[in-house]
């Protein structure tokens, strides 16, 4: 290493401390999605920035999806694949493949990798100590009459927090597979974005960060906007700027923001390090939400 580039990452030690400083024993709550988990490189990167985080002083809860791989089991055992408005049907048996997928395959192996690169890392669904409390969800629809049956797809209902801080007292990072249980004893396919933006809301979190394969919320000329309040969302959303898949993304981050998450930042796990970059640099990856005249 020749001088200038220690004297690089002197500065980029130095930019980082007051943020490390901001957010030691605070909670960060992560979604952890779309290429960060396909790709090798960007999986890594992500494990070393968790654990990081982890190793000075921030409590962290990984929450994480696994569409794609559910989806190509299901083709694999030639069961077709069903969409309504976004949301995958789920039977009984796409259920099981749902829960295999989730609770084993794709949490274990997060698990696996936090602790190849150190961390201490507990894997969980939702059914573990009905840690998270499930209902069917409902889809909103202009006809009154249209009850398109979901099956096994459900929302939060309620998270039981007591769980999540034994683990945080014990120094351990949740890893959280978004399957719950309903009343009714039922398992349910639940959004990752919602469970990481109700984790967020009962942990009182400091920041809910959303990983996505987009670089953040573009304006209509394709500029990543990188600070906005509810209300310019509300704008943006009026006008169609917001569109699409990123609609539902923002409201989580918009529902944790109104629960009392300090920041909801939707950013690029695309990029390698992005959770760093966001927050320990003066730039960040993404766009950062926060409340009214924050």
């Amino acid at each position: 290493m020749d001088s200038t580039d220690a004297h690089v990452i002197a500065r980029v030690l130095n930019e980082a401390l007051p943020y490390i400083q901001r957010f030691s024993g605070k909670t960060i709550v992560v979604k952890f999605g779309g290429n960060a988990m396909i790709d090798e490189a960007l999986k890594m990167s992500f494990a070393r920035n968790i654990v990081l985080m982890n190793q000075v002083g921030i409590h962290t809860v990984v929450v994480h999806g696994g569409g794609p791989q559910i989806g190509q089991l299901l083709n694999q055992l030639g069961k077709e694949s069903r969409f309504i408005q976004g949301m995958r049907v789920t039977d009984s048996e796409t259920m099981d493949v749902v829960e295999m997928v989730l609770g084993a395959q794709v949490n274990k192996s997060i698990v696996s990798l936090l602790s190849q690169v150190g961390g201490r890392a507990v894997g969980l669904t939702g059914k573990d100590g009905s840690l998270l409390r499930a209902k069917p969800l409902k889809l909103a629809s202009k006809d009154p009459h249209d009850s398109a049956d979901l099956g096994h797809v459900g929302e939060v209902e309620s998270v039981n927090v007591d769980i999540l801080q034994t683990l945080k007292q014990g120094g351990f990072i949740p890893v959280i597979a978004p399957v719950g249980v309903g009343q009714d004893g039922h398992s349910y396919n639940i959004n990752a974005d919602l469970v990481a933006s109700a984790v967020a809301s009962v942990l009182n979190a400091e920041k809910l960060l959303l990983l996505t394969d987009t670089s953040g919320i573009l304006d209509k000329e394709s500029n990543l906007l990188t600070g906005l309040t509810p209300s310019q969302i509300d704008d943006l959303v009026a006008d169609g700027t917001i569109f699409g898949g990123m609609l539902p993304k923002v409201q989580c981050a918009l529902e944790a923001i109104s629960k009392g998450v300090t920041s909801a930042t939707v950013l690029d796990g695309r990029v390698q390090n992005a959770v760093l970059l966001e927050l320990f640099t003066d730039t960040g990856v993404g766009t950062q939400i926060v409340r009214e005249n924050q």
